[in-house]
């Protein structure tokens, strides 16, 4: 595995819980933003793309009398409560120059998302933090992520998650689950494993952008991944 000079990170918003039933658990917040401050150190130039599960699921809540296309606008607005959150630690606890640039037009918080500007902001060493998703209902926060890494040449899009990697089925109800160093994005599909939402994989399967999953609370794991040691589970195109 190489190094990457410039990567997308994908954060879930439930990773933010940590003990909590909802909202963000300050010491989870603490433990991504410093991971992210030892990268950024380096010289390597970092997008983030955050859902927001700890606040809303678009998907999940629609049965709950909001129709799906509203619900999933609530859901693009948590991830905007989520991106500030990031902004604000990064720059207050570590100094790190940080822009959100939103697909939905919110002036006084962030700035809009267009291409060229968020180019220009990697291109100055600042942390780019992608909100709102794509700006469109019916699209997850990993096809923003892979959309945004493909928009923004990233050298390859990085997702944390609960699990060290991708796995045959799920650890922790199958103690026989095996665990894949490496795996194409043919078999994640054809073996309809739920590391990324379908759209997203075959997305990045299309445009030949590389994907990492690896664990988030494992310290130190995203700073290796991004040198190029093995971590987690690389899908490949091969």
């Amino acid at each position: 595995m190489k190094k990457f000079k410039r990567i997308l990170l994908k954060l879930s918003g439930e990773a933010l819980l940590g003990k909590k039933d909802f909202g963000i658990d300050y010491d989870i917040l603490d433990h991504i933003c410093d991971e992210v401050a030892e990268v950024h150190k380096t010289g390597v130039e970092i997008a983030i793309v955050i859902g927001a599960g700890n606040i809303w699921r678009g998907s999940e809540n629609a049965d709950s009398g909001i129709d799906r296309v509203p619900s999933d606008y609530i859901g693009m607005l948590g991830t905007v409560m989520n991106s500030i959150a990031l902004q604000a630690n990064l720059e207050k606890k570590h100094g790190i120059q940080t822009r959100v640039c939103s697909a939905l037009d919110i002036p006084s918080m962030a700035e809009p998302y267009i291409t060229r500007r968020a180019l220009r902001h990697l291109e100055k060493n600042r942390i780019v933090i992608c909100a709102a998703g794509t700006g469109n209902p019916f699209f997850t926060t990993d096809s923003a992520a892979g959309l945004r890494a493909l928009e923004l040449n990233c050298d390859v899009l990085m997702k944390a998650t609960n699990v060290d990697g991708v796995y045959s089925a799920d650890p922790e109800k199958d103690s026989g689950a095996k665990k894949f160093d490496e795996i194409t994005f043919s078999e994640v599909l054809e073996k309809e494993l739920k590391v990324m939402d379908a759209t997203a994989v075959a997305q990045c399967r299309d445009n030949e952008m590389p994907i990492v999953i690896f664990k988030l609370m494992e310290k130190g794991n995203l700073k290796k991944a991004v040198a190029g040691k093995k971590v987690g589970t690389q899908i490949v195109l091969r």
